[in-house]
């Protein structure tokens, strides 16, 4: 009887251990290829191994288990225990997301970083009283103006089709003249290839995803600034783990922050080479364009702390002490 005793006990382990491992989806908007996506996975490989093997998490690319404007819904509601989003999408919700879409306020690797330290703890609690939590950022690289011709100053951009993916985005649109058309990531190929859009800001990393060299030819590296990605998570989710599994997470989200930051840096140096080498004329923006860009970004500074109130100039404040 013993061999059967022993075939039991074994049985039982099985059974117990394959009841214990926990599975999560996280969605993300961007394609595979994309450099967040890539530290989305290997963030979610980091977790299965410091857990041991206790907390599968699948990475869903792309906007195929939920569109872009959908995942911080879902993760809130629980339809997903942890996702990716795009801060400043959220910016109507509460202002204070789309404080690293302000044009020329943080425009630069050492200023988002700054931005985001004074950010933090408003994210925190904000995330928190609604029932989430923040595991990390990382930056897009900075945003620069792909066009279908030549601009010079903000009056060639009067009329012209401007994909809008933020509320920031839309404003920019408005204050230069152009045409605001709502686009997500992962339908700007199209749009661009049947006329919807004939110019966006965006980073070098979008260009090259989205083969926009395809159909528009200039990008002016206005370095105008550096909205991030967050990866938050349902706090039920993560409070139902067994310490040592909540530990791997955090110490895996850690170790994507600072992965993914040093990651942006060197994917805007490849991604703008690599937009020459497909025929993107890279250029830089002439004064008259600097000029008037600026203009654009003095009265949006003032319309988001007319908007934010108290809160929002607690956190300028706090960026500029730094």
């Amino acid at each position: 009887m013993k061999p059967l005793r022993l075939l039991a006990a074994a049985l039982a382990a099985t059974t117990v251990s394959a009841y214990a491992q926990t599975k999560w989806d996280l969605p993300a908007a961007y394609p595979a290829n994309n450099f967040h996506t890539e530290n989305l996975v290997q963030f979610a490989s980091d977790v299965d191994k410091l857990s041991g093997g206790k907390l599968k998490i699948t990475v869903h690319p792309n906007a195929s288990l939920f569109k872009a404007p959908e995942i911080k819904r879902a993760v809130q509601g629980g339809q997903a225990q942890l996702g990716e989003i795009l801060m400043v999408n959220f910016q109507n919700e509460w202002q204070i997301w789309g404080a690293d879409g302000l044009p020329f306020f943080a425009d630069s690797y050492d200023e988002a970083w700054k931005l985001y330290r004074a950010q933090k703890r408003l994210l925190d609690k904000k995330l928190a009283a609604d029932g989430m939590m923040l595991l990390y950022t990382v930056p897009w690289p900075p945003q620069g103006i792909y066009s279908k011709k030549p601009i010079n100053s903000a009056a060639d951009l009067k009329g012209i089709k401007w994909r809008a993916y933020s509320p920031s985005t839309a404003r920019i649109a408005e204050l230069l003249g152009a045409q605001p058309v709502t686009v997500q990531a992962a339908e700007l190929s199209q749009a661009m290839a049947t006329g919807v859009v004939e110019s966006y800001m965006s980073s070098g990393s979008t260009g090259y995803d989205t083969k926009t060299f395809e159909h528009l030819k200039y990008w002016y590296d206005t370095q105008a600034w550096l909205p991030k990605n967050a990866v938050i998570m349902n706090r039920k989710a993560f409070d139902a783990l067994d310490k040592a599994t909540q530990d791997a997470v955090l110490k895996a989200a850690a170790e994507a922050e600072k992965r993914g930051w040093e990651l942006s840096k060197r994917k805007n140096t490849e991604y703008i080479d690599l937009l020459k080498k497909n025929g993107m004329n890279i250029l830089p923006p002439s004064p008259q364009l600097t000029a008037d860009l600026k203009k654009v970004g003095d009265t949006m500074l003032k319309e988001w702390l007319d908007k934010a109130g108290a809160e929002g100039q607690a956190l300028v404040d706090a960026y500029r002490k730094q």
